[in-house]
């Protein structure tokens, strides 16, 4: 097996250079756990950038995907997929949605609630309609639509001309939400927690008064669960959390267990709106990816992973609120459940670095936050001894 420094090499003589320097190959996971290509373990607070909620490698998780394989992998949407729809029923029964369409990633999700937003307003008659209102230091995707949809500059620098029609207005700001819309606004785009953008939580309140407006209007209110959804926040989705009900959501990331899938959740008012041919995924919803899906979210209910993303999310926020007050240079601990970001007063990218010494896999939402986002399957005991390192670096 090639080292870390080997693969290094590599990678730099033929991978693009997009992702920055990565020192670090891992090449093996389970449970919380990740080893690299040098045999050294660590205990993985990341979990992939909160997609491996169920852990590296869950064995109910690995046996659907083992069997799936080797029984039927892709024959694309022109047929009837039994995992994938087997699939749609679990997410429709256990959520507010009447239909479910997939994808291949977040980004296919959101770009999925675009279109369903300006088809809808056409169906309804709204021909002047096409704007969309999203959030300052929101993160929707990488393509055009959902960089276009992002709210922070340094996302979307390099890349102009975007897609018009997108206004972007402060989270929790309801006053500068109604200042915003107007007679071309189809829909509003919300993260009930930005994770890109310094894991910041939206308040009920918030959420309440974009549903009135919504209605009002007769827009549809979106959802980019993305990073909140299965399980991540404590509960299945996050909209769970204030009640508030959107008209579409969109999903990935802790959704297949590891394997890549994206979903869009639509509600009753909007679900016949994607006629036949108006979208389409040609890997979207595979037998594979689908099986794994499945699987994933049967050990996240049967597990009770959402009740104990809860209570450890919340246990961890308040040692690292008391962390707050004996160390210097810790602003703000704020999140849900198991997504949660610490605020410094500067760069955290030492700090990342001396914790992956130590053998403790962080992450970053923007450059002076923590992001603590570890498999839900991870325990009390591993996240003491990651707050315990992590007290020592910044006293260090």
């Amino acid at each position: 097996m090639s080292s870390n420094q080997e693969l290094k090499a590599l990678a730099e003589a033929y991978c693009m250079g997009n992702y920055g320097e990565r020192k670090i190959a891992l090449v093996r996971g389970q449970g919380a756990y990740v080893w690299d290509a040098d045999g050294k373990k660590y205990v993985d607070c990341l979990a992939g950038i909160a997609v491996n909620n169920t852990g590296h490698c869950h064995p109910r998780v690995v046996k659907a995907i083992q069997e799936q394989a080797a029984t039927l992998i892709h024959v694309s949407n022109l047929y009837l997929i039994e995992p994938q729809i087997r699939l749609a029923e679990y997410l429709c029964k256990n959520t507010f949605a009447a239909k479910a369409f997939f994808c291949n990633s977040g980004a296919e999700a959101i770009e999925g609630a675009l279109k369903l937003a300006r088809k809808y307003a056409k169906d309804k008659g709204y021909e002047h309609r096409s704007g969309y209102i999203t959030m300052l230091n929101s993160f929707h995707g990488r393509t055009f639509g959902t960089v276009s949809a992002t709210g922070q500059e340094k996302i979307r620098k390099g890349f102009d001309p975007l897609l018009p029609n997108f206004k972007y207005v402060p989270l929790n700001d309801l006053e500068a939400v109604r200042s915003a819309v107007d007679e071309e606004t189809c829909a509003i785009l919300v993260e009930p927690v930005q994770g890109e953008g310094g894991v910041r939580v939206a308040d009920e309140a918030f959420l309440h008064g974009l549903r009135e407006i919504c209605d009002q209007r007769d827009m549809l209110l979106l959802y980019d669960e993305v990073q909140t959804g299965n399980g991540r926040t404590g509960k299945l989705f996050a909209y769970m959390h204030s009640g508030v009900v959107p008209d579409a959501l969109s999903t990935a990331k802790g959704l297949g267990g590891g394997m890549p899938i994206g979903a869009l959740l639509v509600s009753e008012k909007c679900q016949n709106t994607l006629s036949p041919g108006t979208h389409a995924s040609t890997f979207g919803g595979n037998a594979l990816a689908s099986a794994a899906a499945l699987a994933s979210l049967q050990v996240i209910e049967d597990e009770g992973l959402c009740q104990k993303a809860w209570e450890l999310g919340l246990a961890l926020r308040t040692k690292l609120q008391s962390l707050q007050r004996r160390v210097k240079g810790i602003m703000e601990v704020r999140g849900l459940g198991l997504l949660i970001g610490v605020e410094m007063e500067s760069s955290v990218t030492p700090v990342l670095a001396e914790m992956a010494e130590r053998g403790f896999l962080l992450g970053s939402a923007g450059p002076n936050v923590i992001r603590v986002a570890p498999p839900l399957v991870i325990s009390e005991e591993d996240l003491q001894r990651m707050l315990d390192n992590l007290e020592e670096v910044l006293v260090k």
